[in-house]
């Protein structure tokens, strides 16, 4: 391994970096939806999305810096989100009608620059490493270029599949075998807020049952609920516990996808999203996964939603793949882990 001191690349010429506050949320939003249309074949930023992590309630928890060029134009955004102990989620968005000769550079410079900001994160937490988990489009061909040349390391596709909702058929609850429970996590009647012993159980579950997955890592309970409620379409009624003769054996996190505004005005309606659906080894083969899949889809049809989505790893080593697709999901479109490690000697990771 070299001890080559890294020199930092500079930040080009006629470009200035600052950290976006209110006022930059609409160029951010723009510059995130031109690069999803160029990447992926349309755009899917949300407003609120955006707003959340800039300046909402996941601020806290958010770095971000952008770029704009001698114009005023936002031509790059950084995102670091401090997820939990030992990994931080990196975003890079360069503006796509960038040509190489411009957008190279850019880029060569955001990435040294999310790893200055991944060491002061780990100088906050008193850690040594920590991994950069950043991500592309399985289409996109010159981010990942990118991310290669900044040394991470493609480590797995995520299928990000959606399922069709009709209102008339999918309305009734699921027929759920002998000894199976599942209900809606608990809410105090007076001030709404769920009973903190059904969400402790709905982690808990989780943690035990994505213990065999791939980078799996243990989050404390307060970050796993602090994280979720940052989420604009975070709601405690979508948070559902499946029990088995009583003991809590499987869980389902969703959350609103808000519908977007087409170029020619028309309105998309809400959808819903499985953030997190787990089942415990012990309850595996009890029928737990579809009960709750289809607890999820009536609720969905019960609200007025069009499609449930979600996201499976492509390796999974349950097969959840097969059980998404005889219920009808479908795969709409794959995106990328991509990783790497940064410390904070940054001459020892040369």
């Amino acid at each position: 391994m070299s001890t080559a001191t890294h020199v930092p690349a500079p930040l080009p010429e006629g470009m200035s970096a600052s950290t976006p506050t209110e006022t930059d949320l609409d160029d951010l939003v723009r510059l995130l939806r031109r690069h999803e249309r160029e990447a992926r074949g349309w755009p899917g930023a949300q407003s609120d999305s955006v707003r959340a992590e800039v300046s909402g309630r996941g601020a806290s928890t958010h770095r971000h810096e952008m770029v704009r060029d001698a114009d005023g134009t936002a031509r790059a955004w950084l995102s670091l989100h401090d997820r939990a102990a030992g990994r931080v989620l990196v975003g890079v968005t360069i503006d796509p009608d960038l040509p190489d000769e411009q957008a190279d550079p850019l880029a060569d410079w955001a990435f040294d620059r999310v790893q200055e900001l991944g060491r002061e994160l780990l100088e906050e937490r008193g850690m040594q490493r920590t991994q950069l988990d950043s991500g592309a489009f399985a289409d996109d061909e010159r981010q990942q270029r990118w991310l290669r040349a900044a040394g991470y390391e493609h480590v797995r596709d995520w299928w990000q599949m959606t399922r069709p909702v009709d209102p008339a058929a999918d309305d009734e609850a699921p027929e759920l075998r002998e000894g199976v429970q599942i209900f809606r996590v608990r809410q105090d009647e007076g001030a709404g807020m769920p009973d903190e012993d059904d969400l402790r159980a709905v982690h808990l579950v989780l943690e035990e049952s994505f213990a065999d997955h791939f980078n799996s890592y243990r989050e404390t309970f307060e970050e796993f609920v602090s994280r979720l409620r940052e989420d604009p379409g975070h709601r405690w009624d979508h948070w559902w516990l499946a029990t088995v003769d009583g003991e809590p054996a499987g869980a389902v996190v969703a959350s609103i996808s808000r519908g977007s505004i087409g170029a020619d005005g028309t309105a998309s309606p809400d959808s819903s999203y499985i953030d997190y659906i787990g089942v415990h080894r012990r309850a595996r083969g009890r029928g737990v996964a579809k009960g709750l899949l289809r607890t999820v889809v009536a609720d969905a049809a019960a609200r007025g939603r069009t499609s449930v989505g979600l996201e499976v790893d492509a390796d999974s080593p349950t097969g959840a793949d097969g059980l998404y697709r005889s219920m009808g999901w479908e795969t709409r479109y794959v995106t990328q882990s991509w990783h790497r490690m940064v410390t904070l000697d940054a001459e020892a990771e040369q």
